[in-house]
């Protein structure tokens, strides 16, 4: 199969039908076999009935249906775990993605060699204010923190590898991610596709402001994971060490100082090095049992299944 087309959504029904035929006109038109798999992220219109109604009429139309809202990121984790196609395409299912960059999406994948090629809406139909200018920021901060050079790492129509969506975990809020994700992975040639960014047709958005703040605090869950994820004992142990030597230091000093130096001086708890000195050390050893708690957490984690499926269509 060449193509699987990933969609999450939540509550779009007024949108479906025209993406679906907008997608299969592509698809067909360029003679790719394709599957199109729509996630129904816990939706409460009338979106289920819709995806039913398509997969009724096309064998190669598939849905899943969480029992409620999980998130895009568990949607896509979901759709990737199903898709079989060579190459797997994501978009947004509102029409502000268009289906017409489907084929050079995949041209540069299958013919340039591209693990993973993210969309770059260049002319954007949103509020500056209340998106584009905090959309910029947030993508600046993730270009100087992560590495990888992307000038929209949000954009839902991106591009993968077969290969990449098979081997990343994309959990938590991290889909903003997953070209980091990738990166992390070894999947490090990365490329980037100006795309035609279309204005609302239906419905409203379902991300506020509040996504941003959470980009940004993912963002330093993400460039701590990707440094210290598998051994963060380098990371709590060295600051353990650097803050116990500190107050261990400290407190030689003052014993030298009360037993040769000043015996007659101030008592040792009058003086502020030697609270500062029970701080550091007592603030090292949190370090270091953190850091020793961490590995042992890496060690016994399981896999618990992060969302639950209602139903699915055209899926095994």
């Amino acid at each position: 199969m060449n193509i699987s087309v990933v969609i999450p959504l939540l509550n779009e029904f007024e949108s479906l039908h025209e993406l679906n035929d907008w997608i299969v006109k592509v698809l067909t038109t360029h003679k790719f076999s394709y599957e199109i798999i729509f996630i129904d992220d816990g939706s409460t219109d009338n979106s289920w009935s819709v995806i039913k109604e398509l997969s009724e009429q096309n064998p190669s139309i598939k849905g899943i249906r969480f029992l409620k809202n999980y998130g895009k990121s568990q949607a896509l984790h979901a759709g990737f775990e199903q898709a079989q196609g060579d190459v797997v395409i994501t978009m947004d299912a509102d029409l502000q993605d268009n289906p017409d960059e489907i084929p050079e999406l995949y041209s540069m994948i299958v013919s340039d060699g591209y693990d993973l090629v993210s969309g770059w809406k260049k002319k954007r139909y949103d509020a500056f204010f209340t998106k584009n200018l905090p959309s910029k920021l947030f993508n600046w901060a993730a270009r100087k923190t992560s590495g990888v050079k992307l000038h929209d790492f949000n954009c839902g129509l991106k591009a993968y590898n077969k290969d990449v969506i098979k081997n990343i975990d994309v959990n938590g809020e991290m889909h903003r991610y997953i070209p980091v994700l990738s990166k992390n992975a070894g999947f490090s040639r990365i490329g980037e596709k100006v795309v035609l960014h279309q204005a609302r047709k239906y419905g409203v958005t379902k991300f506020g402001m509040d996504r941003f703040i959470h980009g940004f605090l993912d963002l330093i869950t993400i460039w701590f994971l990707s440094r210290f994820g598998k051994r963060p004992m380098h990371l709590f142990g060295a600051l353990g060490v650097l803050m116990f030597s500190i107050g261990f230091a400290f407190s030689v000093y003052l014993g030298v100082d009360k037993l040769f130096l000043n015996p007659g001086g101030r008592l040792i708890t009058e003086r502020p090095q030697f609270y500062l000195a029970l701080s550091t050390m007592i603030i090292g050893t949190q370090f270091f049992v953190a850091g020793f708690l961490g590995e042992i957490i890496l060690r016994t984690k399981d896999n618990k299944k992060r969302y639950l499926i209602k139903d699915k269509l055209n899926l095994i």
